[in-house]
C-alpha cells in the first residue's frame, strides 16, 4: 500500500470517529505537503481558515511559513505538515487533555506512515507532545518553547529515530513582530542541519 493510500485510511478512519471537536468543527483538517518528505512539521490546531478550508497551514501563519520554508530554499513538495488536533477548537482556545489525548494517536499514525528524519514542532502543544516521548501524561513536565526554540534534539520513539526542532509557531511573529527573526534565525539553523 503506497503512503497516500495509508494516509488515506487514517482520515477516513478519522472522519468515522466522534472525536472531540468534531461537532463544533466545519471540517476534518489531517495534513498536507510530501508523503515521502524527511521533514514534517506539526503544529497544534487548525485555526479558522484551515477549519473552512480542511486544509492546515492556509492562513496567515501558513503564508508565513511559506516564506520562512522559502527562505531556505524549501517549498510545501519538501516537506508534510499536520496538527496535534485535527479539529478547530472554538475562538481558537488551548487544546485541552482530553482532546490532545484522542486526537494525536492519529498523528503518530501519520509520523508512523510517512517517517520523518527531522520533526518540527510548532509551538508550545507539539513542542511538549513530541519531546514526551508522544507520551501526552508527560507534558507537564518539558520546559515551554522560550527556553527550547531552535535547539536540537536527538529522540528515538516506538523504534523510529528523530531530529526533532521545536519553533515558535508562525502565528506568534504575527502577534509579536520582535519574533520574526528570531522565526527566521532558527530557520538557518534547520538548513545547517539538513545540509549535513
Amino acid at each position: 500500500m503506497s503512503k497516500d493510500s495509508e494516509l488515506e485510511s487514517i482520515r477516513e478512519k478519522i472522519l468515522k470517529e466522534n472525536l472531540p471537536l468534531r461537532d463544533t468543527a466545519k471540517n476534518l483538517v489531517f495534513g498536507k505537503g510530501n508523503p515521502d518528505a524527511k521533514i514534517m512539521f506539526i503544529g497544534e490546531a487548525p485555526g479558522e481558515k484551515e477549519d473552512e478550508e480542511g486544509i492546515p497551514f492556509v492562513g496567515s501563519a501558513g503564508k508565513e511559513l511559506d516564506k520562512l520554508l522559502n527562505s531556505i530554499g524549501l517549498n510545501i513538495n519538501d516537506v508534510y505538515i499536520a496538527n496535534i488536533l485535527k479539529y478547530r477548537p472554538p475562538e481558537n482556545r488551548n487544546p485541552n487533555v482530553i482532546e490532545i489525548e484522542t486526537h494525536t494517536p492519529y498523528l503518530i499514525e501519520q509520523i508512523n506512515v510517512i517517517k520523518p528524519k527531522i520533526i518540527i514542532t510548532l509551538g508550545n502543544y507539539s513542542t511538549k507532545f513530541v519531546l514526551s516521548s508522544f507520551n501526552t501524561s508527560n507534558m507537564k513536565n518539558i520546559p515551554g518553547i522560550t527556553s527550547l526554540h531552535g535547539k536540537q534534539n536527538n529522540l528515538m520513539i516506538n523504534g523510529m529515530n528523530f531530529i526533532v526542532i521545536p519553533l515558535f509557531h508562525p502565528a506568534a511573529m504575527l502577534y509579536n513582530p520582535s519574533l520574526r527573526k528570531t522565526l527566521e534565525n532558527d530557520f538557518i539553523e534547520i538548513k545547517r542541519i539538513l545540509e549535513n
